[in-house]
């Protein structure tokens, strides 16, 4: 089974570019950040004509995640617990059907700047929110991935200049040890382990030319129950199509699990 997570930073504004991906690379599931639309402004026509099941947790202008399968879901849960008034759309979960089945988490983390404002203390309760909920779904005992962008460079190794970012949220030591404390429940991080090497960059910014420099950061992860690493494969990182036609900033990321 494979299983992509890809902030697409506006699916409508670049649905050419991630209709002509999925047709290609063809995931078993997907979670999508970043849609930047309401339910039903998502072009679920689209993506059903290509053969998936859509759920969708959309916001107007801002933030909203999707998921996506060619087989049912099932237990949708739109929204993260734990704070009632919480109005962003950046959660989205689902039991994905098949022989083994899986639940599938898509996550899109607060960015949290500029650093010692209510946006970076939204990121920070957040984080302490899913880490709880990540804890109560590890206790089912069944593969589980969370998958999205994070919105958190976990190491210098994960960055090319890290000076650049040592005043920014997503490099924080409270982001980073956050990121870490996931871990410590029991989630592995698919990238570092099938391969681990430094440079598996998934975000480029459009400025300063960040792209030709190769000026990335490796901000979108997924997290593996004991149950998910276990049956861990591969990882690919679809770069290429960082530098094709109408970008997104993020790349789509594959973690192909023996299920």
């Amino acid at each position: 089974m494979r299983l992509a997570t890809w902030n697409v930073n506006s699916v409508n504004a670049r649905l050419e570019t991630v209709l002509a991906w999925f047709e290609t690379a063809s995931p078993d599931v997907a979670v999508l950040q970043e849609i930047k639309c309401i339910d039903e402004k998502f072009p679920a026509e689209a993506f059903e004509r290509l053969g998936y099941n859509v759920a969708v947790h959309g916001q107007k202008t801002y933030n909203g995640v999707a998921m996506l399968s060619k087989t049912p879901l099932e237990d949708v849960r739109k929204g993260l617990p734990g704070d009632d008034g919480d109005e962003q759309a950046r959660y989205i979960e689902a039991v994905v059907s098949g022989p083994t089945p899986v639940r599938m988490v898509g996550i899109y983390l607060p960015n949290g700047n500029p650093i010692g404002t209510e946006k970076f203390a939204y990121k920070l309760g957040w984080m302490e929110r899913l880490h709880r909920h990540a804890k109560a779904l590890l206790a089912f005992e069944e593969p589980l991935v969370i998958a999205g962008d994070y919105n958190v460079i976990p190491d210098e190794q994960d960055v090319e200049k890290p000076k650049d970012w040592l005043n920014d949220a997503l490099f924080q030591p409270e982001s980073r040890a956050a990121y870490r404390a996931l871990q410590n429940l029991g989630l592995t991080d698919a990238y570092m382990a099938a391969d681990g090497a430094p440079g598996g960059y998934t975000f480029w910014d459009y400025q300063a030319g960040a792209w030709p420099r190769n000026n990335g950061i490796r901000i979108d992860h997924a997290l593996l129950s004991p149950q998910a690493a276990d049956r861990l494969k591969r990882v690919d990182i679809h770069r290429d199509v960082r530098g094709g036609e109408k970008p997104s900033d993020h790349v789509p990321v594959v973690v192909e699990l023996d299920l």
